[in-house]
């Protein structure tokens, strides 16, 4: 296991956390991972992915990123390392598509590769060979757990031989603090977590979290954008379940309880409820796209 998921797994660190790992990952698939399609779209807008692309998608969670590029005719396979559960869904999700995609206006029909795997090899390209992806994506938002960036580090080292000289690799993270009103309420987070051990804390992103990973990758930055991922509920017991999915409140449910941490959790909501009872937070996240050398 690579720490750069290692929220999906902190609460095997304690017997206090009656985590269900299959409910979480439910969670996630059905209500938190649609507030990041605005970025999926963005980045597959700006880099015009078709059926020409071959994605490398790590972290894909239930696929959902995997699935919307489907759409646009590319050639996909998903890397979910450090959960079973989410890759179990994503192969629900993706099992439509898995042998044809749709094809792009004025061309036909093509044979579409699907794959859903838990780890890369490590095996270089053959010089002779023609790379077998041209478009890498990490959607899943780094810079918000202390040492999550050294985590996707270990994934990108594994990942980037694998590409294309030229390739984008697209990385993403929380924007501005200013900016992400769900800031607020996963300062809850970074409160119950144990003040001794960093590792899966929260904390705010920083501005050049996402340049500091493309560097030590030795990628070359070219180029980012920011990105509107409003987080919307229908009431406040969604908005727990969403963001109890995401695993940023693991390191304070294993330094405290479950039952803390919802509760403290639904206090933080409140000011972001609407009289209807659902739950609105604006937030921006950001993406860098660099490219392999």
């Amino acid at each position: 296991m690579t720490p750069t998921l290692v929220r999906q797994h902190l609460h095997h660190a304690g017997p206090a956390s009656p985590v269900d790992p299959r409910a979480r990952a439910r969670d996630w698939s059905e209500i938190q991972e649609r507030m990041l399609v605005p970025l999926y779209e963005a980045v597959y807008e700006r880099l015009e992915v078709d059926p020409g692309t071959r994605l490398l998608g790590l972290g894909c969670g239930s696929g959902l990123a995997l699935l919307l590029a489907a759409s646009r005719g590319a050639a996909l396979t998903g890397v979910e390392p450090s959960s079973p559960e989410r890759l179990t869904l994503a192969r629900e999700r993706l099992a439509p598509v898995a042998q044809t995609a749709p094809a792009a206006p004025g061309t036909r029909a093509r044979e579409a590769r699907v794959q859903l795997v838990d780890g890369l090899p490590r095996a270089p390209v053959a010089d002779d060979a023609q790379p077998p992806y041209n478009l890498v994506t990490a959607f899943e938002p780094i810079g918000c757990l202390a040492g999550d960036s050294e985590g996707l580090g270990e994934l990108l080292a594994a990942a980037v031989p694998l590409a294309g000289r030229g390739s984008p690799v697209v990385l993403a993270g929380w924007g501005p603090p200013e900016r992400c009103a769900t800031v607020s309420v996963l300062g809850v987070a970074a409160k119950l977590a144990d003040p001794v051990h960093d590792a899966g804390r929260w904390r705010p992103a920083l501005r050049d979290d996402l340049e500091e990973v493309a560097q030590r990758a030795g990628l070359a930055p070219d180029g980012s954008g920011r990105v509107a991922c409003p987080f919307g509920y229908a009431d406040l017991d969604s908005a727990v379940r969403g963001l109890l999915s995401t695993g940023l409140f693991d390191a304070a449910i294993a330094a405290t309880d479950q039952e803390q941490v919802d509760k403290e959790l639904t206090e933080s909501l409140h000011p972001h409820q609407r009289p209807d009872g659902t739950v609105w937070m604006p937030n921006v996240f950001r993406y860098l796209i660099a490219r392999v050398r």
